[in-house]
């Protein structure tokens, strides 16, 4: 088990600006957490109303100097950094895009005494490209070698309630976790909502005692109320509780966190 700290609802969440990171931070706020965002150059824009709620810095997660001392005094870095789509053309390689941006976030919370790092990875499952799964577990290794306190989280694909996406995963996630689908190891896998997910990583990050290293599909689920698994709204806080200045939008590279620029 692992004990908590004295500054643990303070959170630092990278890929601010991002479907994933936004919504993580938000389940946070919800949580009464202090929430610090992470944001790629040029993307502080796309904080959007998170902006008046959290502190947020800008930092390349792909440059080590810009990382130094960012996590100080914060009681666990989530980091949600890390891509579906390679572009080896680029220079964008899976292992760049998952391994490296997780090692450099991991090296960061040693450096700055950060004692609870989560880790956003991957269930396995054979619509996902083996190199990306290599990638997750790599990261996986890497925590665990230098001895900082992880949580693990071993997700599904996410989704957001109410878009429309391919029939399949709809299949998926409305009998994935019932027999005999279940029974098949389906219940890993199934995609899950976004909302789900960012509950539940958000009172992983809070909770005073832990007893588990890797999460799942089902551990994930139990984070949350059935209501909540079944409504699945997170608002915002009433009032903005910490005015910041905003920049330029600019889009999304990839579906899952930030990519670094092309080379």
């Amino acid at each position: 088990m692992f004990a908590a700290s004295s500054n643990q609802r303070r959170v630092l969440v990278t890929g601010g600006g991002t479907f994933l990171g936004n919504t993580i931070a938000s389940a946070l706020l919800g949580e009464g957490a202090e929430v610090t965002l992470l944001v790629r150059p040029g993307a502080e824009e796309r904080i959007g109303v998170l902006a008046d709620h959290v502190r947020w810095a800008v930092a390349d997660v792909w440059d080590v100097a810009a990382l130094r001392g960012r996590a100080r005094n914060h009681g666990c870095v989530i980091n949600t950094v890390g891509s579906l789509i390679a572009d080896p053309v680029q220079g964008l390689s899976h292992h760049r895009l998952n391994f490296v941006s997780a090692r450099n976030v991991i090296n960061m919370c040693v450096s700055d005494g950060v004692p609870h790092v989560i880790l956003l990875s991957s269930a396995r499952a054979p619509w996902l490209d083996g190199q990306y799964l290599h990638a997750k577990r790599e990261a996986e290794h890497y925590v665990q070698r230098v001895g900082v306190n992880a949580s693990i989280i071993r997700a599904p694909l996410v989704y957001e309630r109410g878009r429309s996406r391919p029939l399949f995963f709809e299949f998926m996630s409305l009998f994935g976790r019932l027999p005999p689908f279940a029974w098949l190891g389906f219940a890993r896998i199934a995609p899950i909502p976004v909302d789900v997910l960012a509950r539940a990583v958000a009172r992983i990050a809070l909770e005073p005692r832990r007893d588990k290293t890797i999460y799942y599909a089902a551990d994930l689920r139990r984070k949350n109320t059935r209501d909540e698994l079944r409504l699945g709204r997170i608002s915002l806080p009433d009032q903005p509780v910490i005015p910041q200045v905003k920049s330029p939008l600019l889009e999304d590279e990839a579906p899952f966190g930030w990519t670094p620029p092309r080379v």
